[in-house]
């Protein structure tokens, strides 16, 4: 049972061939480009609406020097709410319940804000790892800590996102089992757990958004750090 349970965390193969690839390419078939005419339809109006929000909200408490990576913190928030929610539908498969793809999309973001500290501001990045006023015997063990913490974050970025969606898709499938094998014995409890899948689902909908928000409001905070 355990097995089956985490099979859907699986990549998908059909005749042999990894299905992971088009799962990584189907928010961006999904994504309208923009069209030169003067009047946009809905769907492209709705799509600018949020991608102009979102920016603003992740630009806030960046300096302007940080506004540069606009583009690529949008793109990658809207690039793992659809993964994330692509997951939620029918026979289909999330790429982000796999923690080597989300190291894969961290570590590299995160090693390109420290760089970028490191090259602009040296003294003022290496200072983060000593606090003022320390003692100078702990000082070497203070610098062990910082430096672990800030070695650390990466993987918490890939750790968080990977253990919520796993966790929530695990839950909903424990629940749908018990919910198909109450239907036939005892209705009324499996009326109460179908209610109950419904509200998870949508809970399941809210943390899909959230954390893809989440994973790039901390990059952005990242970036704050080393401007």
């Amino acid at each position: 049972m355990s097995l089956s349970l985490f099979n859907q965390f699986m990549s998908p193969t059909l005749m042999g061939v990894p299905l992971l690839t088009l799962a990584l390419l189907l928010p961006w078939i999904l994504t309208q480009n923009p069209t030169n005419k003067w009047q946009s339809n809905r769907l492209s109006s709705l799509q600018s609406w949020f991608c102009y929000t979102s920016t603003k909200q992740l630009m806030i408490p960046l300096k302007p020097k940080g506004h540069a990576w606009s583009l690529l913190f949008t793109s990658l928030m809207v690039f793992l709410m659809s993964m994330n929610l692509l997951g939620l539908l029918p026979y289909t498969f999330t790429p982000t319940t796999q923690l080597s793809m989300n190291l894969g999309l961290a570590i590299p973001l995160w090693l390109a804000t420290v760089i970028l500290g490191l090259r602009n501001q040296p003294t003022t990045s290496l200072g983060h790892l000593l606090p003022e006023g320390t003692p100078t015997p702990l000082i070497p063990m203070l610098v062990l800590i910082e430096t672990i913490s800030l070695m650390i974050r990466p993987i918490a970025l890939g750790v968080r996102l990977t253990a919520n969606l796993t966790a929530g898709h695990l839950l909903i499938q424990l629940v749908s089992m018990a919910t198909l094998t109450m239907m036939m014995s005892i209705q009324m409890t499996s009326l109460l757990a179908t209610m109950m899948l419904m509200l998870l689902t949508l809970l399941e909908i809210a943390v899909a958004m959230i954390q893809a928000y989440v994973f790039v409001l901390l990059l952005s905070l990242y970036l704050q750090e080393n401007l």
